[in-house]
């Protein structure tokens, strides 16, 4: 484990998404970063909440296992499953990726609460989400006291003191493994749920079928979604978020508001320099034209390169509008020092091209 953590430091290239989710990279491209991104920027925390949310029940479902007070039937079957799990890592990743042992413990697990399904008395028609399809039939929303639920999200750190089932939080019992393989269902598969990620028919229906008519929870059954969403977000949130964050440190307001602040800098200056030279001024006088030409050009050229070479020769990253982080991760350091070397070199030479000519220009008195 120590080896798979000290891997980032060796890395000379940009991480992948896999690194990212594994939590094995540093900022500005750890996964706080990535969660921001897709936030303010994709618009599109969802489909990475419920990527995480689908990641994280074979361990809820362990612990459901480890509970003295699940079917007392399974308890034997139980022990054996838990026995030749080993334990769960956090690695990151599609069901397809190549780790064979972690794939292995995923279809134990399942293979065993599908064959437990057998025992037990769920029944399609009294699942949470057979009671939530009638009421979207009705019209009515699934909703306490008629307000609408929080938007929950897999970085908050609020713990609830009861489980979907009802139970209290310290238990996790068999119901409570159908009830969140329900709950992730009408939060984020069904049309019109409240998170909804866009997916294929074909996989929303699949999913439906296995949870409402075929009364399956183990881990599995949310293996397409999980694929296809992974897939999604490789394709395309990924590489934006490394454009955004290992080739620049600036976040769209900062850009925003460097371009306007830039382009009134050049302005003035413009119109300082032609007043001057048509009134004849002296050069000492026309030299404080300096510092409205150095603001504008490198307000804009930050603009241009999405990236603040200042900041990025200092070891910032900005993450939210005025907000820095740390340059930790060592690859993205190097190649943003290079980059902010680059524009700082190409400011300055137009810099002082400008300023040379507005300065020296003969003068002429209109």
């Amino acid at each position: 484990m120590a080896t798979h953590r000290q891997f980032h430091a060796v890395r000379d290239r940009l991480p992948t998404l896999y690194e990212v989710l594994a939590r094995d990279t540093k900022p500005p491209v750890d996964l706080f970063s990535f969660y921001i991104y897709m936030r303010d920027q994709q618009r599109a925390v969802d489909y990475l909440d419920f990527w995480w949310v689908s990641l994280s029940r074979p361990r809820f479902v362990l612990i459901a296992l480890e509970t003295p007070d699940l079917e007392k039937t399974g308890s034997k079957r139980s022990s054996y499953v838990l026995d030749h799990m080993g334990e769960i890592n956090d690695h990151a990743g599609p069901s397809t990726e190549p780790n064979q042992e972690e794939k292995l413990k995923d279809q134990s697990l399942s293979a065993f609460l599908r064959q437990d399904n057998g025992t037990s008395n769920h029944s399609p028609q009294s699942s949470l989400g057979s009671q939530q399809s009638a009421m979207r039939a009705s019209g009515d929303r699934p909703l306490a006291g008629g307000e609408r639920l929080p938007r929950p999200s897999f970085m908050s750190r609020d713990s609830p003191t009861r489980t979907d089932s009802g139970s209290p939080a310290h238990t996790v019992t068999r119901a409570d493994i159908r009830a969140s393989a329900e709950k992730i269902l009408y939060t984020y598969l069904l049309p019109g749920s409240e998170r909804e990620v866009m997916l294929p028919q074909g996989i929303v229906q699949q999913i439906t079928t296995s949870i409402e008519e075929e009364g399956r929870d183990d881990p599995e059954v949310f293996d397409s979604a999980k694929d296809y969403t992974f897939q999604a977000m490789e394709r395309d949130a990924f590489p934006g978020f490394l454009r955004a964050k290992a080739l620049g440190n600036l976040v769209p307001p900062s850009l925003f508001l460097r371009l306007v602040l830039g382009l009134i800098s050049l302005t003035a200056a413009l119109w300082a320099g032609f007043t001057l030279i048509f009134l004849d001024a002296p050069r000492r006088l026309r030299a404080w034209e300096i510092f409205p030409f150095t603001i504008g050009i490198y307000l804009l050229f930050s603009h241009q390169y999405h990236l603040d070479p200042i900041l990025a020769l200092v070891g910032l990253s900005e993450y939210t509008f005025f907000n820095f982080s740390r340059l930790e991760e060592p690859y993205v350091r190097k190649l943003l020092t290079k980059r902010a070397l680059m524009a700082l070199l190409v400011t300055i030479i137009v810099g002082v091209a400008v300023i040379v000519l507005f300065i020296f220009v003969p003068g002429y008195r209109l």
